[in-house]
């Protein structure tokens, strides 16, 4: 678990790159539930969800501790992925997100980045194994689903 310091801590990794996101409360929503109810308008940041703030985190104190990555490798659907993408885009690394078979075309172009590369699992692997960090290194590759899944 962590603690109030590890939060204290990741809030100025997370505020160079995602402001504040402004929370409005709802009368009509209020009134229906009966109570004060506040929405959190996490559509404000970077990529459209609160994901981000995890991913710029976790990217971060990887680099922390191991500086000679060159890469990461994430399989996923959707906002993870594209927060490890943008988290990994500035911290200078490679990234290769793998999505399944039939993902949204939306949710795979925002995870891809500026820059696409061959839609092979391996092939995106080894370019987050083997290359040298660029800022548009972004792969989001497709992978067939599993028999149980079909």
């Amino acid at each position: 678990m962590f603690t109030l310091g590890d939060v204290e801590a990741a809030l100025p990794i997370v505020r160079a790159a995602v402001p504040p996101t402004p929370q409005y409360a709802w009368p009509l929503l209020c009134a229906r539930v009966g109570a004060e109810v506040f929405v959190k308008h996490e559509n404000h940041t970077p990529i459209g969800a609160f994901k981000l703030r995890g991913g710029l985190f976790y990217v971060e104190r990887l680099k922390r501790e191991r500086p000679h990555i060159k890469g990461i490798v994430s399989a996923t659907r959707g906002n993870h992925g594209q927060s490890l993408a943008f988290a990994a885009q500035r911290a200078g690394l490679a990234a290769a997100i793998v999505v399944p078979h039939g993902n949204s075309t939306e949710k795979n172009a925002a995870m891809r980045g500026p820059r696409k590369f061959p839609s092979r699992a391996q092939s995106a692997h080894k370019r987050c194994r083997g290359s040298a960090p660029n800022s548009s290194n972004t792969a989001a590759t497709s992978t067939k689903r599993a028999p149980s899944e079909r």
